[in-house]
């Protein structure tokens, strides 16, 4: 691919983003944000579907699978076992996969808060 000055920003941009993420306060914090936005989004969510009470299923459906292509992604790549009986992952998780995970979590809370708050 040629050096462009798109592709020049778009790799300056990615090299700023993964340096700025590094840090573990700024990784532990965007984590928390996407978990509190995945519980929001199920809020927000259980909100609009249940308003007509047409497309609950399909609404469901759509979730159950997004949470389990998130789960796919995350847990695809098992540990590996060294000599000294450490694990030691085969390719780490990127950042995007973690924030990721931390939406589906954050969504499946959410979602377990709405049927409690529904139940009662």
């Amino acid at each position: 691919m040629q050096r462009t000055r798109l592709s020049t920003l778009f790799s300056q941009a990615a090299q700023t983003v993964s340096q700025w993420i590094f840090n573990p306060w700024r990784r532990l914090s965007v984590a928390i944000i996407s978990l509190l936005f995945g519980n929001f989004f199920a809020v927000a969510i259980s909100a609009t579907a249940g308003q007509t009470a047409e497309i609950d299923i399909v609404i469901s459906g759509l979730l159950l699978l997004v949470a389990e292509f998130i789960s796919w992604l995350f847990y695809r790549y098992s540990p590996r076992l060294r000599a000294d009986r450490q694990p030691s992952p085969l390719r780490p998780r990127s950042y995007l996969i973690e924030m990721l995970n931390a939406f589906k979590l954050g969504m499946i809370y959410g979602l377990f808060v709405e049927a409690f708050k529904l139940g009662s």
